[in-house]
């Protein structure tokens, strides 16, 4: 975690960011409105607030630790509050680790990256007309330049983020992990095949899975932490209340 921005494919984001943020306040907003002007002012604050909230999340995503399973931890299959146990695929028996040598806590699963079990792992024109009569001759070619770069950039970046948004918004709603949507795939499918009916047992409703993820409170949504989330060994499942009135 600590050796994260050093990374290649760390610097090569933080690199693209500070190129597309440059490059849009100094020389699109600049050109398009004029820095000094009241439009322009105010697209620089809100692009550099958008930047400043892009880079600090990145920076949260990389420096926080993803959590580590305890060493002494031992799954409790006669535990009334624990109704979801998370079984092998083969053989049915609770999972293990055989590389951190303990047993996995429900979503856990063992990150290549970190090297250890990681708690509930989870696998960004309209005024180009204007510009080709206003520019000099002297700075059209190195304009073109920029704007190729990012376009280069921006296009290939929003259609991917714009995908990965999508599907993470989806995931979010559903309170599943990547590796639980794939999962639960063939869990769907295999319900089916035995005329059951498959149910994700940690979604808990819409706004619960996003007070779930995002934390309690709506005004932390847009720069959520993990305090209300616990010690990571135990989830709410939608099977909790089911439990409890069946131990009554």
């Amino acid at each position: 975690m600590k050796r994260g921005f050093g990374s290649l494919p760390v610097t090569a984001v933080l690199l693209a960011i500070a190129f597309i943020y440059f490059s849009t306040v100094f020389i699109f907003i600049d050109r398009w409105f004029g820095l000094m002007t009241s439009p322009g002012i105010m697209n620089a604050v809100v692009f550099t607030g958008v930047a400043v909230t892009c880079v600090l999340n990145y920076a949260f995503a990389i420096l926080t630790d993803p959590g580590r399973v305890p060493s002494n931890f031992m799954p409790d299959i006669e535990d009334a509050e624990v109704p979801v146990h998370e079984i092998k695929r083969k053989g049915g028996d609770l999972r293990y680790c055989q590389k951190c040598s303990h047993f996995k806590p429900p979503r856990a699963h063992h990150c290549r990256v970190c090297k250890r079990c990681v708690l509930r792992m989870v696998l960004l024109v309209g005024s180009l007309t204007n510009d080709s009569q206003n520019d000099e001759q002297q700075t059209a070619d190195s304009s073109r330049t920029v704007y190729v770069i990012s376009a280069l950039l921006l296009v290939p970046l929003s259609v991917a983020l714009s995908v990965l948004l999508g599907r993470h918004i989806n995931l979010v709603l559903h309170n599943k992990t990547t590796i639980e949507y794939h999962e639960g795939v063939r869990a769907m499918w295999l319900a089916e095949k035995g005329g059951n009916v498959y149910k994700h047992p940690y979604d808990l409703g819409v706004y619960e899975n996003l007070t779930t993820v995002l934390g309690p409170s709506i005004f932390c949504w847009l720069c959520p932490t993990s305090r209300h989330i616990g010690n990571g060994l135990r989830f709410r499942t939608a099977f909790d209340g089911m439990s409890v009135s069946t131990s009554k």
